[in-house]
Order: structure tokens, then sequence, then C-alpha cells
């Protein structure tokens, strides 16, 4: 188990819960930006060239029997 060191005045939780987790995004809020919010256009089918899947991946996936055996 890692041996976690914090340096705060307040009182760690561990384990968490749903307070202090929402008490942590009202302090971070702040630092999120969000994008602006942008409608997806449709791609012309001449550009869609495939999916390139690493050698190492496609040979995981051809082991695993959920995926086409």
């Amino acid at each position: 188990m890692t041996n976690i060191k914090v340096h705060t005045s307040a009182p760690v939780d561990l384990e968490g819960d749903l307070t202090s987790l929402r008490g942590d995004c009202a302090r971070m809020v702040r630092h999120w930006a969000a994008p602006e919010r942008t409608a997806a256009r449709p791609v012309s089918p001449s550009l869609i060239h495939g999916v390139d899947v690493p050698p190492a991946s496609a040979r995981m996936l051809d082991a695993m029997s959920d995926y086409g055996d």
C-alpha cells in the first residue's frame, strides 16, 4: 500500500465520500475551462480510410473468443 503524505490543515479522508468529492469539485471548478460547443459536421466518405490497429492489439483481440471466434 502506498504511504500517502498530505500537508494540509483539513482532515484527510482516504476513503472519500460524496460530500468530500463535491467539495473538491467546487474548489477546482474555476480551474476547468469548457471549450466552446461546436456543431459536428459530416465527414466525406472519401476521407474515411479505416482504423489503424497496432499488431500487438490485433493479436490480443484475435485471441479473445468474444471477438469473432
